[in-house]
């Protein structure tokens, strides 16, 4: 407990009655393990005062520093990963001893640190070593004749949300990878303990990971689901490799030696707890909880957006295609070009500012499918404009623009004894209910909207009643009719445009149910 609180770079303070681990938690762990022990890092570093260091790094696994010891000798202290600092020693301290490490001595030691790491510690091995009383400074080719001290064994036990989350990942598709600097066995045991990895699931250690060309890792890559004793640098392999085999690779990560891999990476997602600036400016996401459940929600949000922009763009088209559509086959069928129009500007500018306004915005925040991340990720080159999409674009417009043009042409002067005006108002109010249903039914292009939940999205109910309100305005206000050029519509005009509606309402439900 001496030897992890000296070689170590956390603190422990006490601010406003409440403990604060100043630094990396795996080395505040340690701190407060010593802390309990009555070990106090700033009473003990006064009489072992740090004069040098040779820093952790995730190539070297280990870290050393050298200390005043009693104010004449030199003592130096690391702490590391157990397999790691073993190779450096060539004594061990057993009940106040030293004695020579044997293979035997070693073998034991290792099967201890294994029978640990099964249990899903994460395992640091500790030494010292006395120093000549002229050290000022050591290098790596220092390092060694160390004498082990012995294991620290500390459990980092996954959030609770992270085994949903993973699941949630594997019903969208996404395969998730641990990639860690901790043991096999450690790793293996957290993983299973998350769902993660099965009976078939390959674990590859970083060594074992040099030993393999790019050829023959990419060839694996698709297999592996855990990679231990890794460094950095085999992170940006382990993304090279995936990209080569056309995957999306998001990649996280901390420290300064990550910022190639999350570069390389199509979303390079760095801590903003513990992650270096290096990182975080190397990225393209920022984690602010460093959650990995945080991960799962911002992809939930990102389909929903890609969904809403569907669903607005398709819904907008439909409704302009109409109008287009039926202004063009009035004209072309009426005798008077001008005097026939079916809508005249300031009708036509209405509808868009009613129904192409609020409904379009309202379904720019819809809540999303409840499939939404049951379904597999999308081709990064596939067009918005998807099959789905393309039938709505024409199915739709097909079928309004029939109906609306039978009521326009039943009023119209020549076809019947109504006069043009009746037949504008009768046709603007039409237009207002079918675009305001189709605002409905838009709530997804998939699924009913009973499926859906017709009420889910408040803000499309306030819209449609909005912009209906706005209709009965123009329609029943007698200062707007010579404005707008309509008259009072009567029941029966009514009755016509609500049949137009349900019939277009029920089309498009029947539709995506057959589908579906």
């Amino acid at each position: 407990m001496k030897s992890s609180t000296l070689c170590n770079d956390a603190k422990l303070e006490k601010e406003e009655g409440r403990w604060i681990v100043k630094g990396d938690p795996t080395e505040g762990a340690l701190v407060v393990a010593a802390a309990k022990a009555d070990l106090w890092k700033e009473e003990i570093e006064k009489e072992e005062p740090r004069i040098n260091e040779i820093p952790f790094s995730s190539e070297r696994k280990r870290m050393t520093t050298i200390h005043e010891a009693h104010g004449k000798s030199k003592i130096a202290y690391m702490k590391g990963a157990p397999e790691i600092v073993l190779e450096k020693c060539n004594k061990v301290y057993t009940n106040g001893k030293l004695r020579k490490l044997t293979d035997e001595i070693r073998s034991q030691i290792l099967a201890v640190n294994e029978a640990m790491a099964i249990q899903a510690l994460r395992n640091l091995g500790f030494a010292y070593k006395e120093l000549p009383e002229s050290t000022t400074s050591l290098n790596e080719e220092d390092e060694k004749d160390f004498v082990f001290l012995g294991i620290m064994g500390m459990i980092d036990p996954p959030r609770e949300e992270v085994k949903e989350a993973i699941f949630m990942c594997n019903k969208a598709g996404i395969k998730v990878v641990m990639v860690t600097g901790d043991h096999k066995l450690t790793a293996v045991a957290v993983a299973k303990a998350l769902n993660l990895i099965g009976e078939e699931g390959r674990v590859l250690t970083g060594a074992e990971l040099d030993k393999l060309s790019d050829e023959e890792f990419e060839k694996i890559v698709e297999d592996i689901l855990i990679y231990a004793r890794v460094s950095p640098e085999h992170k940006v392999r382990i993304v090279k490799a995936l990209k080569a085999k056309g995957h999306v690779c998001a990649m996280t990560g901390d420290g300064v030696n990550d910022a190639p891999a999350l570069k390389m990476a199509d979303i390079g997602l760095a801590m903003g707890i513990t992650g270096t600036e290096v990182t975080k400016e190397a990225s393209d996401m920022v984690l602010t909880d460093d959650n990995f459940a945080t991960i799962v929600k911002a992809v939930r949000e990102g389909r929903e957006i890609y969904g809403n922009i569907k669903k607005y763009l398709t819904y907008l088209l439909q409704c302009n295609i109409m109008e287009i559509l039926v202004l063009f086959i009035a004209m072309m069928v009426s005798p008077e070009s001008k005097s026939a129009m079916a809508l005249t500007t300031i009708q036509i500018l209405w509808i868009n500012l009613t129904t192409d306004g609020l409904p379009a915005i309202a379904l720019g925040v819809d809540p999303g499918d409840p499939d939404l991340m049951e379904r597999k990720p999308r081709d990064p080159k596939e067009s918005v404009f998807t099959r789905d999409v393309r039938i709505y674009l024409t199915a739709v417009p097909i079928i309004t623009t029939t109906l609306l043009l039978i009521g326009y042409f039943y009023y119209q002067p020549w076809l019947g004894d109504k006069n043009l005006i009746e037949a504008r108002t009768q046709l603007f109010t039409a237009v207002v209910l079918i675009e305001l249903a189709i605002a409905l039914t838009a709530r997804s292009l998939k699924h009913t909207v009973f499926k859906v939940g017709a009420f889910k999205n408040k803000f499309l109910l306030l819209a449609i009643l909005s912009s209906l309100a706005l209709q009965l305005t123009v329609l029943y206000t007698p200062q707007l009719h010579s404005l707008f050029d309509v008259t009072y519509p009567e029941l029966f005009d009514w009755m016509v445009a609500i049949v137009f509606t349900l019939i277009t309402f029920f089309s498009i439900e029947l539709g995506k149910y057959i589908a579906s």
